[in-house]
């Protein structure tokens, strides 16, 4: 098969007859020989322009007249690449692995990260027996923390421990506690936050709560500190895992966390240091993960330090009180 070394570019104008028709789905008959699930990828990732502006909705209704260009990028490896990287091992036996990430670390290869990534490093730490479990894209993930948070993942090395942990996770059985440095102080001091979580009808970039299509919610928190009114250090549990649902549900109450920049806002907070308000990703940690081993059937806790980045930002806070 050949390989194109730079990305193709596809362009076409929508007809008269089209106005008032589905992105997406004219873009599949209009480009035959890209399939609709393909140009839906495409546009969420901002490869499709309407005169010259990214169009990141599949559903969006295009018009009569608009042209219409479509950069198809360059054909990536159908498997990921063994990388051998550091990794913090804290517990791995026959059956799973369970890691400590580092912030800036991705957890599987995507679009605008195809290397490099977590799985990348599993591949080389643990051999060709963990390509494929559960998937060839994503080998052994079960679930993922953001690039940007830091701590404790735990990755399947069968498929026999990959179908018993997807199962926790899709029933709500495993424990998961985080850390997050938030601004402001929350009133009360602990509660339980609710919301639907959906992609943004306003930004498709982010996820936000949504009255309609979105996936029911549920994050406990509590304030283990306050930093003045300036800012605190919350601890929240999931009893659900949706994408960024601790950053939108703080946010939400109005306290989002330090340095999250989707989420959160720059703020000129009384109290506030330079230091505080340029802190480089948003300050949230997997503290503490917990669930039964899905081969042995014995219950299984880790717990993970801050990370001395949220520590130096804590001292920081600290000392302006």
């Amino acid at each position: 098969m050949l390989v194109m070394p730079f990305p193709t570019e596809k362009n076409a104008t929508v007809p008269t007859d089209a106005s008032g028709g589905r992105l997406d789905k004219w873009l599949a008959g209009a480009m035959p020989e890209l399939s609709r699930s393909r140009l839906k990828a495409l546009i969420e990732e901002g490869a499709v322009t309407i005169g010259g502006e990214p169009q990141r909705d599949p559903a969006h209704r295009v018009q009569g007249g608009q042209r219409v260009r479509v950069v198809v990028p360059v054909a990536a490896a159908a498997l990921p690449e063994a990388q051998a990287m550091d990794l913090v091992v804290v517990y791995e036996d026959a059956d799973i692995i369970v890691v400590d990430k580092p912030a800036g670390l991705v957890v599987h290869p995507a679009a605008g990260n195809p290397d490099h990534t977590l799985v990348n490093a599993l591949l080389a730490h643990c051999g060709p027996s963990l390509a494929g479990i559960g998937g060839v894209k994503r080998p052994g993930i079960v679930h993922r923390i953001d690039k940007d948070t830091s701590g404790l993942l735990v990755v399947a090395k069968t498929d026999q421990a990959h179908a018993g942990l997807t199962a926790q996770f899709a029933a709500h059985d495993v424990e998961r506690r985080y850390d997050a440095i938030v601004w402001g102080v929350p009133r009360p001091s602990h509660g339980t936050i609710t919301g639907a979580i959906g992609r943004s009808q306003h930004n498709r970039k982010k996820m936000a709560i949504v009255m309609r299509g979105g996936k029911h919610a549920e994050t406990s928190y509590e304030t283990i500190e306050a930093f003045g009114a300036t800012a605190a250090h919350v601890q929240c549990r999931l009893k659900t895992g949706r994408t960024h649902q601790i950053r939108v549900h703080m946010t939400s109450i109005r306290h989002p966390l330090i340095g999250d920049p989707v989420y959160g806002r720059s703020r000129t907070v009384l109290g506030a240091s330079d230091a505080v308000r340029a802190f480089p990703r948003q300050a949230l940690h997997a503290a503490t993960l917990g669930f039964v081993h899905p081969v042995t059937k014995k219950k299984l806790s880790f717990e993970s330090d801050l990370p001395e980045d949220i520590c130096a930002l804590i001292d920081a806070l600290s000392v302006r009180l």
